[in-house]
């Protein structure tokens, strides 16, 4: 059951947790531009994101009797699979980082991460005000 302060935040503490996740994956893109036959990864924030706080968008999700049945896989990130990403211009040693496209991927996910702290910031401060009246 979500208590009120959750409800009050929104969907803005989930999405900061997937921010970072995805600028983690992103970092390890960056980080591995020169190693042969690497494959560059992401997140789908939204359907990460619609997974996270229960939206009908959320993509279906297999359910187990037993945790031993189905493995679960270790490359997910709030319900939602990290994702191949198709390479423009594949090179010749089979590396599919475009190191200009995962920098833009990664300032646009930082000025995301900051507004969202802007966002949780904001609300907070305006809880205290309530709270304390001044």
């Amino acid at each position: 059951m979500a208590s009120s302060l959750d409800t009050y935040l929104g969907i803005h503490p989930a999405a900061l947790q997937l921010q970072s996740k995805r600028m983690e994956v992103l970092a390890n893109n960056l980080a591995n531009v020169d190693t042969p036959n690497y494959k560059a990864r992401d997140l789908d924030f939204r359907s990460a994101l619609a997974a996270a706080t229960g939206s009908a968008d959320a993509p279906v999700s297999l359910a187990t009797t037993k945790a031993g049945h189905i493995a679960t896989s270790p490359d997910t990130a709030g319900g939602a699979a990290l994702k191949y990403r198709v390479p423009l211009a594949p090179s010749l040693d089979g590396n599919t980082v475009d190191a200009q496209m995962e920098q833009a991927a990664f300032a646009e996910n930082s000025v995301r991460y900051q507004a969202t702290l802007t966002f949780l910031s904001n609300s907070l401060r305006n809880l205290m005000t309530a709270i304390t009246g001044q």
